[in-house]
């Protein structure tokens, strides 16, 4: 075994074999240690550090002398991505490159006024022997059409005919009826389904009960295609290759499969008694969950070849461990970045029912715009980059344990207070951090209006690697041992995201020439929504002001409207109606764009959509 080496992972003690030469990150990957890689391993990213103890490795660019600072250098610090493991290894991996469990928002906001299932299931009229020895399936109380029934079914009913009572597990989700499962005894009151969010960087799963709709488990994992890339653009790249698709197919899967083997085992029902299951992802997510190939989402073009239909198949096309002739319906697509997961906002908010005129803000990695009421509905996509999910940020992290939350600046003493998910020292800033802590740096003056930072005010302020940074937290107070700081770069970042993201709003109010006085709802979707303060997400100028609009946190929209179709098949024709006549702006071609990029780089913005804040 003389080309094969031993590496030791800490301090998870996980230990993998793999060929010598291999790149460390995939060694990571195969050991299944979820890490921080947002660039997926182009070294372009610098998040996915690594510390050698003791071995031998080989650097494949010069990439991670940039990345790494002199200090991070003589400590041994190395990009996973860029460096070939030679010998036998020991490796740390340090708390600011491990992805923990995320701080998951399961509210529900969405209604059903009334459970009308894709699945349901039947008592089966005893069978009897036709001429030809042929059987007559009989379902009671159904009078839909005839169902189809697959040769193996079939097999089964004769099978079990004479030995009781049988039950039918009727679908409708592929277009026709269709039995896709028999059981011996009354089983009407043991049907289950999955609403699942497939996002880019975690799954969440509800188990419900489709007889009542009560939801009898929720849960949530890391997306295990996290380490492939955390951006859309990343996965696309890797998908683009047979054998890249295949294995981002199998990540998205078992983590679908993990959840599932947890949730039935907590209810003590069998996997196979899961019956039907919905997904809301965005477009990119769809295609990897079913196969088909990506590359073509990273075109303009691609906008018009996205189909507007829902996309379904059978849990056994792609491994699904549920009942196998069961149905995947993942809502439908709008375009290359506006998925089944806005749609999932959209019917989560309501604002398609209504004759008002609402704004829904999806914030991630994409940021999602929708604007409309109860007659039209017009939609655009940024890419506002994971800024806002703390991502792209030197000491950016996800929601999770550790991360600081909400930020406060003492206006004389320029020291700030914060508070920490999981009550613990911070080991970096999470989405609704970094906003309020760019909104309190303008209000004290740490930050001029054109998001660069004053020199001067505070000792706080200070030289560094990536130019003047503030000292958040000073090194004694953080779990990482070094001081928490927010550079230049990284408000370089935050300011072009912040433009992006209310660019795109000023544009599809001019395409409709209304005001911020006509928008009445601004509805919120996911963690931004929940977590950020949105008094200073205005100030710092995300998006305008919106004086005579109420602000409605919407919670996980997407695993909303997974859970609204799941229950309801009038919900399902909804989500396709409001997919149908959803208008599109792609903003990489509309010539407004960046002008209202222009306007709003710096902070708030234009006085015509800041009357309070603006200059």
């Amino acid at each position: 075994m003389k080309n094969r080496v031993k590496i030791i992972f800490n301090p998870m003690n996980k230990v993998v074999e793999v060929e010598k030469g291999t790149i460390l990150l995939d060694a990571i990957r195969e050991a299944g240690i979820m890490i921080r890689s947002i660039c997926g391993g182009e070294g372009e990213c610098g998040t996915c550090k690594v510390i050698l103890n003791k071995g031998e490795v080989s650097p494949i660019s010069t990439k991670q002398e940039k990345r790494l600072s002199p200090e991070e250098i003589s400590q041994g610090y190395h990009l996973a991505c860029q460096i070939r493991v030679l010998s036998d290894s020991e490796f740390t991996i340090p708390v600011e490159s491990r992805v923990f469990s995320p701080k998951i928002l399961l509210k529900m906001e969405s209604v059903i006024d009334r459970i009308n299932p894709a699945v349901r299931k039947y008592l089966i009229t005893p069978p009897a022997p036709q001429e030809g020895g042929q059987y007559q399936v009989r379902l009671e109380g159904y009078s839909g059409p005839a169902p189809q029934l697959c040769e193996g079914i079939y097999e089964k009913i004769k099978e079990l005919s004479g030995g009781g009572q049988l039950t039918a597990t009727l679908t409708t989700t592929g277009g026709r009826p269709e039995i896709i499962d028999v059981e011996l005894g009354d089983r009407r009151e043991s049907n289950y389904g999955l609403a699942i969010d497939l996002g880019t960087t975690t799954v969440v799963a509800f188990l419900v009960d489709l007889t009542d709709g009560k939801i009898i488990g929720k849960m949530s994992e890391l997306n295990n295609q996290i380490t492939y890339g955390e951006a859309l653009v990343s996965r696309i790249a890797y998908g683009s290759e047979p054998k890249g698709l295949k294995r981002l197919q199998e990540e998205a899967v078992r983590s679908i499969n993990d959840l599932i083997h947890k949730l039935a085992r907590s209810a003590s029902i069998r996997e196979e008694e899961i019956t039907d299951l919905t997904v809301g992802g965005n477009t990119v997510m769809n295609h990897l969950l079913a196969g088909k190939d990506p590359s073509y989402l990273a075109y303009v073009d691609g906008n018009e070849k996205v189909s507007r239909d829902p996309i379904i198949m059978k849990a056994k096309e792609v491994g699904v461990h549920t009942n196998p002739e069961a149905y995947i319906y993942c809502l439908p697509n709008v375009s290359r970045f506006l998925g089944g997961d806005a749609i999932g906002d959209v019917l989560a908010s309501g604002m398609h029912k209504s004759g008002e005129i609402s704004l829904l803000v999806d914030m991630g990695t994409n940021g999602e715009i929708i604007i409309g009421n109860n007659l039209w509905l017009i939609s655009c996509s940024c890419a506002s980059g994971p800024a806002f999910e703390g991502g792209g940020i030197k000491f950016g992290m996800r929601a999770m344990r550790g991360g600081i939350e909400h930020v406060k600046i003492n206006p004389e003493t320029f020291e700030a207070e914060y508070t920490v998910i999981g009550d613990t020292p911070p080991r970096g800033i999470c989405g609704s951090g970094i906003i309020d802590a760019a909104a309190e740096m303008f209000s004290v003056g740490i930050l001029d209006f054109t998001g660069k930072i004053v020199k001067g005010k505070t000792p706080l302020v200070r030289e560094g690697r990536d130019g003047l940074e503030y000292v958040l937290v000073p090194a004694e107070k953080t779990a990482i041992g070094r001081d928490i700081v927010i550079t230049q770069r990284d408000m370089d970042y935050l300011m072009d995201s912040k433009a992006a993201n209310c660019g795109a709003i000023i544009v599809l109010m001019r395409k409709l020439k209304i005001s911020i006085y006509d928008i009445k709802n601004v509805y919120l979707a996911g963690a931004f929504g929940a977590y950020t303060d949105i008094k200073n997400a205005t100030k710092f100028g995300i998006f305008p002001e919106f004086p005579n609009a109420k602000i409605k946190p919407i919670g996980n929209g997407s695993v909303a409207g997974a859970y609204a179709t799941l229950l309801s098949i009038e919900k399902r024709r909804e989500a396709e109606e409001i997919a149908r006549k959803m208008f599109y702006v792609d903003l990489l071609v509309d010539p407004m764009f960046s002008e209202a990029y222009s306007e709003s780089i710096y902070i708030p913005g234009n006085k015509e959509f800041f009357p309070t804040y603006g200059l």
